[in-house]
């Protein structure tokens, strides 16, 4: 059976796990990832290149899955590449982001399908993950450029027949305050599943990284049905956000943020797969009103189309990103190009790895 972390949407699968007595810890499982990409773009924004190469993944995933108490850490080298968002290099991510150990929680478990989480988590929101080699691209997309992607935080997990949901309070964009709550509610029947997603911060805070965006003072609702069934995963999903009026933390006009986005991967045998993903996200407000930026500018919106071809074959894998992005009614220096008037980038993004 699959071990339960880390998720991995597909096409990419990881091998069988390597498990091992630890002594009083019991049995212990232990995967990983090692991958390289390099990436070619037009349009580069200043800081970037029109080529650069980066180790993006080099991570070990260490596990206990049995007994009353469990434990999952995930450890190494990552890089969060996203369509329409600049390149940041391996190190400047794991500095400004989640650190080197990204995901670390405690899990206890009982028989009857409840579960506490806590420590360092993945975020409930959305449909694409963290971490490239989980999801179907891999850069990911504009919706996912909007949401939170590790917490800190508690989760409560509880199924019931064909219904599972979860609730969780944690420090939203890993503010480190910890004042939001999130819950997810899914209904799976077969190969079709239906799940509602929302959170919201019951406070507000000037506090802005690299991690914690002013989104961090906001709300975001999101539908996701996913269909997956032999050869075909079909995953359409619409997000709504909302940045509401606080000058206290310097939002002179709030403003929201709404999206859908379609995924949809095919595997044709022999280790050979085709994604696809589609995406609109759209963002009120004007310059004229001062209102807060979420995308290109106030009022800007973008279109994403993405197609990875990949191919593994037992530990090795490869693919390949084509990706293209257009920004409309975007502000001066907000887009693309050295001097952020350019309304579209084109990416190509080649990846070699291996899954163990």
């Amino acid at each position: 059976m699959p071990l339960p972390a880390p998720a991995i949407t597909g096409p990419l699968q990881l091998n069988p796990t390597l498990s091992f007595e630890a002594g009083p810890l019991g049995k212990l499982n232990l995967n990983g990832v090692v991958s390289g990409i390099g990436v070619f773009q037009d349009n580069p924004v200043p800081g970037n290149k029109t080529a650069q190469w980066s180790i993006n993944d080099g991570q070990l995933f260490l596990q206990k899955t049995t007994g009353w108490w469990q434990f999952y850490v995930q450890a190494g080298a990552y890089n969060l590449l996203a369509v329409g968002a600049p390149f940041i290099s391996t190190q400047r991510t794991i500095d400004g982001l989640y650190g080197p150990v990204p995901v670390v929680y405690l899990k206890l478990a009982s028989k009857r399908g409840l579960s506490v989480l806590i420590g360092q988590l993945p975020s409930l929101m959305g449909a694409e993950y963290t971490f490239d080699f989980e999801n179907m691209n891999i850069e990911r997309g504009l919706l996912w450029s909007q949401e939170n992607s590790i917490v800190h935080g508690v989760q409560i997990n509880q199924t019931f027949g064909k219904f599972s949901a979860s609730f969780s309070w944690n420090d939203g964009y890993y503010s480190n305050r910890y004042s939001y709550l999130s819950g997810s509610l899914t209904y799976s029947k077969g190969p079709h599943s239906l799940s509602f997603v929302g959170m919201g911060n019951l406070s507000s805070t000037n506090y802005q990284t690299l991690a914690t965006p002013i989104q961090n003072n906001g709300s975001m609702y999101a539908g996701i049905y996913t269909y997956s069934e032999r050869s075909w995963i079909i995953q359409p999903y619409f997000q709504v956000g909302n940045v509401p009026t606080n000058p206290a933390v310097g939002v002179l006009n709030g403003a929201s943020a709404w999206g859908g986005a379609v995924l949809v991967n095919h595997t044709f045998g022999h280790g050979f797969s085709l994604p696809f993903r589609w995406e609109y996200l759209s963002t009120s407000g004007s310059g004229s009103q001062h209102s807060v930026n979420l995308l290109y500018g106030p009022g800007s919106a973008g279109l994403s189309l993405t197609l990875t071809p990949a191919y593994q074959h037992k530990y090795f894998f490869t693919r390949g990103d084509v990706s293209w992005v257009r920004a409309y009614n975007y502000t001066a220096g907000s887009a693309f190009g050295p001097r952020g008037l350019n309304q579209n980038q084109v990416r190509g993004v080649i990846q070699l790895g291996v899954l163990f």
